[in-house]
């Protein structure tokens, strides 16, 4: 298959696999939510390894050992701070705590039946921030197929990972701010297809302007640190018992290491 029809699959496997999460946690909040802690671990194993052992090697590679690599990795990692600074006001499972499996996930309950006459301004708000967040995870999906198929899967596997997580917060947040169940998973699933446009802009314009993908995985990289270690490691160090702590760990380890087992099969 060509790198663009990669990258298309990639991106809606991503977000069937959100939606897969999503509507488990719909039905039964409590089995899933027991299981977050480990995913969150994982996801953070991935997001590291996939930043270190592909996306900066390769943009080294294609763009040269010099400064530019580094502006443009320290550009994904501030400006992933200020994204979810000012834009994101959700960070990742914190609308919907992995470490209270038991929590009612509909506090006010709103959005158990009809929506809500008048939904919370935090919906829009919700529903602008994943949809720019999509839109720059299709990019760098398209960006990294563009290059190499095996960074573009290592993005795959680690946005896929971290999405999962995300979007059981998005819903949270919906359900919360007056939206019914259906209707809340019809607009996360809307929001999730923004991410084609994602992959079909990068697509477009890395296949007219040299560079432009191999520009992306740095910034890429930089991005996927920033969740890693704004976000999902936090969450990590809230869990204080020994021996979920010491499995965290494992999971955490065991994410670098697929994504080192996916660099020495490809080279």
């Amino acid at each position: 298959m060509s790198p663009a029809a990669n990258a298309l699959l990639a991106v809606l496997l991503v977000s069937a696999i959100s939606l897969i999460g999503v509507v488990t946690v719909s039905r039964d909040p409590a089995v899933l939510r027991r299981r977050l802690p480990l995913l969150v671990s994982l996801a953070a194993g991935v997001l590291v390894g996939g930043a270190m052992l592909h996306l900066l090697p390769e943009a080294i590679e294609a763009l040269g050992p010099g400064i530019e690599v580094w502006l443009l990795f320290l550009g994904g990692f501030l400006g992933f701070f200020v994204l979810e600074r000012y834009l994101w006001f959700h960070h990742h499972g914190r609308h919907f705590p992995a470490s209270d499996p038991d929590a009612d996930p509909h506090p006010t309950g709103h959005g158990l039946g009809e929506d809500c006459a008048e939904p919370h301004p935090v919906v829009i708000m919700n529903l602008v921030g994943d949809g720019a967040h999509n839109l720059i995870d299709g990019m760098a999906i398209g960006a990294a197929f563009m290059v190499n198929p095996a960074a573009g899967i290592a993005t795959t596997i680690a946005i896929a990972l971290h999405e999962i997580p995300q979007e059981l917060g998005d819903f949270g947040v919906l359900v919360h701010g007056g939206l019914s169940v259906r209707r809340a998973l019809l607009f996360n699933v809307l929001s999730g297809l923004v991410a084609v446009l994602g992959v079909t802009i990068a697509l477009l314009v890395g296949q007219r302007v040299d560079g432009f993908s191999a520009a992306l995985l740095p910034i890429t990289a930089g991005s996927f640190l920033y969740i890693a270690a704004a976000d999902l490691i936090p969450e990590i160090h809230r869990h204080r018992d020994r021996s979920r702590a010491a499995a965290q760990a494992l999971f955490l380890f065991l994410g670098v290491g697929l994504t080192l087992i996916l660099r020495l099969q490809v080279h």
